[in-house]
């Protein structure tokens, strides 16, 4: 109730009255990382109900959440700036730019990290750019130099929590067909962020994009529902014909009609017609939200086993053949996870070979 862009403050305070386990509730804010919209609602309640040691336990998180941020968002200027000096062309995704876009605060969402991205084209050269800001590479080099890419290229500083993820058209292995680059990078925009101009996705390209993110990670966390649910009633000025061209150009149509249909389900958003009948004429949509609703409560600790995962990936992936070759292409295509113990030697046969059994073993007893 408390994340719904249309929240009913009286439901709101009717629950509050009720017996709560609030350090059930506060868990389960963090974990979908909601905490920050959480306490939006309870200081508009006026915090009516709420034990004193939860506000400020709360409101305590909720600081360094914001301290956090800050520190987050003076990197990512930092970055743009010396990359746009390097003439390396990078947006920035997720983290701060989302928490703006969705709910027009940075530091109302929570994230761990800063993500950007670029073309592939450009990697080796924002690879030398992210060294000589004093950020440390977590991939082998000796990979890298062999031509292997990982699913993202992450960076850390030493010293400090402040970790950076670089994403090009070739790490985004969960578009079902190749992230179109060239296209969304000439259809971005300029967005505010803490007084300074950005650049952005387009709002029809952040919305594919948004659920094609949410349904790579099963739609685990009610964050990545609440950012489109947010999406949609902020920017009813959305080209949704654009946006559902621009799915089906990367053949992710039904991740875009998933992450819809959760919006509207779980946090009751209101579809365009024109969706919500496209939606309606996909029986497939309804079980994926249904399948998704029964882990969504447990914020990824219950995830789904080896088989239910295959089976999602076959749906989300179009069905029928078109979704088969989407599971085959993600369970055969090795990634850094298994280039370990000296992987980067290894040819890619090997990697292919070693990675269904590495996923059995770590999905295999999921549930």
């Amino acid at each position: 109730m408390c994340v719904s862009p249309s929240a009913d403050e009286e439901r709101i305070r009717s629950l509050l009255a009720g017996a709560l386990n609030w350090d059930i509730l506060l868990e389960l804010a963090d974990e979908h990382g909601v905490q920050g919209m959480l306490a939006r609602r309870l200081d508009e309640a006026g915090y009516t109900g709420v034990p004193a040691a939860t506000r400020e336990k709360l409101q305590a998180r909720v600081r360094a959440q914001h301290l956090f941020t800050l520190s987050l968002t003076a990197e990512l200027f930092r970055i743009l700036d010396d990359f746009s000096k390097a003439h390396i062309e990078a947006i920035p995704v997720k983290g701060p730019v989302i928490s703006q876009l969705a709910y027009g605060d940075p530091a109302l969402r929570s994230f761990g990290d800063l993500d950007l991205l670029l073309r592939h084209r450009d990697i080796e050269a924002a690879i030398a750019r992210m060294k000589a800001m004093g950020f440390d590479l977590d991939a082998p080099v000796k990979a890298l130099q062999a031509g292997k890419i990982p699913g993202e290229y992450l960076f850390h500083k030493a010293g400090t929590p402040r970790l950076v993820e670089l994403h090009t058209e070739k790490t985004f292995r969960h578009y079902p067909r190749a992230m179109r680059i060239e296209e969304m990078i000439a259809r971005k925009r300029r967005m505010q962020l803490d007084g300074r101009e950005v650049p952005a996705l387009g709002l029809e390209d952040e919305v594919v994009f948004d659920c094609v993110h949410g349904g790579k990670d099963f739609w685990e966390r009610l964050m990545w529902v609440s950012d489109v649910a947010a999406i949609l009633a902020r920017y009813p000025e959305i080209d949704w014909e654009k946006a559902r061209r621009a799915a089906v150009e990367v053949g992710a149509e039904r991740m875009l009609f998933t992450g819809l249909q959760l919006a509207a389900v779980v946090l009751g958003s209101r579809l365009p017609q024109g969706i919500a009948e496209a939606i309606q004429r996909d029986p497939e949509i309804q079980t994926l939200c249904g399948e998704i609703q029964r882990w969504l409560p447990y914020a990824g600790c219950r995830a789904p086993g080896v088989a239910a995962r295959a089976a999602y990936r076959v749906k989300m992936g179009g069905g029928g053949i078109t979704g088969v070759a989407y599971l085959m292409r993600l369970s055969l295509s090795p990634t850094e996870n298994d280039w370990e113990d000296g992987g980067e030697r290894k040819s890619w046969f090997w990697g292919t070979l070693r990675r269904p059994f590495r996923l059995m073993r770590k999905y295999g007893s999921g549930r």
